[in-house]
């Protein structure tokens, strides 16, 4: 298997789910009538061989998708020029409603130089980030799992918070250690702006320059009514699946990093942070297992999945760690989409059933060509 061979196939099972198709409550259940934007990454780690990586996206302006190439020493994507997502005035966001003209949306340069592709919100994946950076204060000795922390009225230890963050994407849990980011100064404002973020120099450092998680509040605010959210956190799927990549002690070092670069976290703090994605109990993006009750039920990835999830009505999100030990298959993914809760064919469910239906399609080809 080569990069371009991987590529070639997501490209294939992108197309293949025919996401224009999907129903949009929006429009009164007609078909959404356009591609929807999708960021595909996989790296696949072959047994005794180099990864195997490849990203894909897919846009109304690329319904045919984007193949991705990667900066030969940086490792981040080189030729897409990505744009931020956008929100009105009154904090909505404004890029995914029926009709919206991109020729009237000033979408924010965010990084990268080729043709545009607008990123979406990753929804509640950006709790990967605010985990990551919990994580690096317990490593340098400026918190720990047991410190009590208080929100709305309930005081716990910050590793119970992390496990709600995570397991069922609790945006309580995420506002208690946001706000215990700021109070240990990893991020911090003055003048009303952001003059410190701790956060965003660890991914300058890791070569990720597609994660970002700015404007955040002092008192755990990070959605678009502190001012944060749609257009000041951003996800792209490589960065995403990079950061997790860095979180896998099963996954071959780094190769974008230079030779004996030390580990993101602690050896006891990635332990913590895994065993947490590992507990996820919202299976419901690329796997569904927490949906298999439903009419209609679609099979997902089918095999052990370690990751978080987002979704939001006009956002669904993805990420994490796959292993299929019958097939001896170790492989990383992500993918954010502008498929939310108005696309989900049922109340209980949270986006399209095509977006299972896609992880099952990459999972069976990389069983087949592994």
């Amino acid at each position: 298997m080569r990069n371009g061979d991987l590529a070639q196939a997501l490209r294939a099972a992108v197309l293949a789910q025919r996401f224009e198709t999907t129903p949009d409550k929006l429009q009164g259940g007609a078909p959404l009538g356009r591609h929807p934007n999708v960021d595909l990454a996989v790296a696949v780690f072959p047994r005794g061989a180099a990864p195997v990586c490849a990203n894909v996206l897919f846009s109304r302006e690329h319904p045919q998708g984007l193949v991705a190439s990667f900066d030969a020493t940086t490792g981040a994507v080189d030729n897409i020029a990505f744009q931020a997502d956008v929100r009105d005035a009154t904090g909505d966001s404004i890029a995914w409603l029926p009709g919206s003209d991109w020729h009237r949306i000033a979408f924010p340069a965010w990084f990268g130089s080729g043709p545009r592709f607008v990123a979406p919100y990753p929804a509640s994946l950006l709790k990967v980030m605010v985990a990551v950076g919990v994580a690096r204060l317990v490593d340098q000795g400026r918190s720990d799992w047991t410190l009590p922390l208080a929100d709305a009225g309930k005081t716990r230890p910050s590793i119970d918070w992390l496990f709600d963050m995570i397991t069922v994407s609790s945006n309580e849990a995420t506002s208690a250690l946001v706000a215990h980011l700021h109070e240990r100064g990893a991020i911090r404002h003055a003048a009303g702006r952001e003059v410190q973020n701790e956060l965003h120099d660890l991914f300058a450092a890791e070569r990720l320059p597609g994660l970002m998680i700015a404007n955040t509040r002092a008192d755990g605010g990070w959605g678009n009514a502190a001012g944060a959210g749609v257009g000041q956190i951003q996800m792209t799927a490589w960065d995403t699946l990079r950061l997790i990549w860095r979180l896998d002690v099963d996954a071959p070092p780094p190769h974008w990093l230079p030779a004996g670069t030390p580990p993101l976290l602690g050896a006891a703090t990635r332990d913590v942070l895994r065993r947490t994605l590992e507990a996820q109990r919202l299976h419901h993006n690329l796997s569904s297992e927490s949906l298999r009750a439903l009419p209609g039920w679609v099979v997902g990835i089918p095999a052990r999945f370690a990751h978080k999830t987002g979704n939001t009505q006009n956002y669904s999100s993805d990420a994490g760690i796959v292993h299929d030990d019958a097939a001896g298959l170790h492989y990383l993914i992500a993918v954010t989409t502008s498929l939310g809760t108005r696309y989900a064919p049922h109340p209980e469910a949270s986006t399209t059933w095509k977006l299972p239906a896609l992880g099952a399609a990459v999972h069976a080809w990389l069983q087949a060509n592994s």
